[in-house]
């Protein structure tokens, strides 16, 4: 099953490796046909630290992390973010 991936703003990075995007949707109201914009908060992990509020960023859902931080930023402004380099150990 493909992972699910968002886009949002970064609303707050005053966490260590984690920040808070703001996801707004576009839905159509079931009885009155009308676009309504919903919006929900999701807690991110962002290992190195580099995004900052404002920022546009994808975030790609991945196996829970903490209680509530089960995603993943994978791209920032449109450049995507350097997977974290395999340790030398793990790899012998």
């Amino acid at each position: 099953m493909p992972r699910r991936v968002l886009t949002g703003r970064v609303t707050s990075d005053k966490m260590d490796k984690t920040v808070t995007v703001l996801v707004a949707r576009r839905v159509m109201h079931p009885l009155y046909k009308k676009f309504i914009r919903q919006s929900k908060k999701y807690a991110a992990h962002d290992e190195a630290n580099t995004c900052q509020v404002g920022d546009l960023v994808r975030i790609e859902e991945c196996p829970p992390i903490s209680k509530r931080k089960a995603w993943l930023v994978v791209e920032r402004n449109g450049q995507p973010l350097s997977a974290p380099a395999a340790s030398p150990a793990a790899a012998s």
